[in-house]
């Protein structure tokens, strides 16, 4: 069973950084396909970056281009999400995912295994 655990979550005003973590455990995690993806009330969870596993190759959903960068350490089994020039329409609560299959993670409906998420909030 594989265990996602999400961290780097806080308040911070609009123009801040901040950057989340997901430490992976139970699992090859070398071989998921990795993402984030946000939630806010009343909401699906909605698409925001991935990862795959081998080429790290990287999509992110268009909102977010050149403001936030997904990477992964496959030796330290760790997931990021850099997020630079936050807005308040970012905030969120933020979960990681993990696909098992080499294939893309781009909606909720893919996504094999979830963290608890980290709530972010973004003051204007």
């Amino acid at each position: 069973q594989v265990q996602l655990v999400e961290s780097g979550g806080g308040l911070v005003q609009a123009g801040a950084s901040l950057t989340l973590s997901c430490s992976a455990s139970g699992g090859d995690f070398a071989k998921y396909n990795m993402g984030w993806f946000r939630r806010t009330p009343g909401k699906e969870r909605d698409f925001v970056a991935d990862i795959t596993a081998v080429s790290f190759r990287t999509t992110y959903t268009d909102s977010v281009k050149g403001r936030f960068t997904i990477s992964r350490d496959n030796a330290k089994n760790m997931l990021y999400l850099q997020m630079n020039s936050l807005k308040p329409e970012d905030a969120a609560v933020y979960y990681c995912a993990a696909r098992v299959l080499p294939t893309g993670l781009r909606h909720s409906s893919q996504v094999d295994y979830w963290g608890q998420g980290t709530q972010v909030t973004v003051s204007s």
